[in-house]
């Protein structure tokens, strides 16, 4: 069984009063520890595409399932249970708290989540990213990379299936930038986790599975392929 799956999913919005088709009716399957690139050029349908799967938007024809389950159909309330119990999130501008530790950003999403051992659960985190002796440090003390890995281990936090990226690299520098698709790699490995990355760097694919290509709102599977040992 897929982890994700789209069934002719398409997305169209109103522009100037007129139809604007942002994806073409798409068929996706994601196999359970697959770690698959997605690029295209800025209007592509990348992030379009990347927001249906979590349920952030609503198709406009077609069917999405997640884990076997198909979600098209849910609520708000639905939907955010899903997403606190399947999908992590990574994002392009980190989006941590300014005002909390390190520590503290990864140990949000646990305390609202109520489970046991919170604190040892984020410690275990952040010495999984590499920052155990910067868990005491505020965003703003922070270098990019490291935020960017404190917001993957908040990701992580509540143990998704699937890892969604949007852009993750897409604010660091070319070197920093490769560490953090190591880090992604290495976790998709070892928790054998879903992933589904954004990006606008045709250099990072060579660390995944598959590559999807994006154009107008079209998809494409590029062939698959062998994963890259190099940073």
């Amino acid at each position: 069984m897929a982890m994700i799956e789209l069934r002719c999913v398409s997305k169209t919005v109103s522009s100037a009063g007129q139809p604007l088709t942002i994806l073409q009716p798409t068929d996706l399957l994601v196999e359970p520890g697959e770690f698959l690139s997605v690029v295209g050029s800025s209007g592509s349908g990348k992030s379009t595409l990347l927001g249906l799967i979590a349920g952030l938007d609503t198709p406009s024809s077609g069917e999405i399932f997640i884990d076997g389950v198909e979600i098209t159909g849910f609520d708000e309330d639905r939907l955010a249970r899903l997403r606190g119990d399947k999908i992590g999130f990574v994002f392009q501008f980190f989006h941590l708290i300014p005002s909390l530790s390190a520590f503290e950003n990864i140990l949000v999403p646990l305390e609202i989540a109520g489970g046991a051992g919170a604190r040892e659960k984020a410690e275990e985190l952040l010495e999984d990213v590499g920052l155990t002796a910067r868990g005491h440090h505020y965003p703003s003390q922070l270098s990019g990379g490291e935020q960017q890995r404190v917001a993957i281990a908040r990701a992580l936090a509540n143990d998704p299936p699937i890892l969604l990226a949007d852009e993750p690299t897409g604010n660091l520098d070319s070197s920093t930038g490769h560490q953090v698709i190591d880090l992604l790699v290495d976790i998709n490995r070892a928790k054998r986790m879903t992933i589904v990355m954004v990006t606008h760097d045709a250099e990072l694919t060579n660390r995944s599975d598959r590559v999807l290509s994006m154009r107008d709102g079209k998809t494409e599977f590029a062939m698959p392929l062998e994963r890259s040992t190099q940073s």
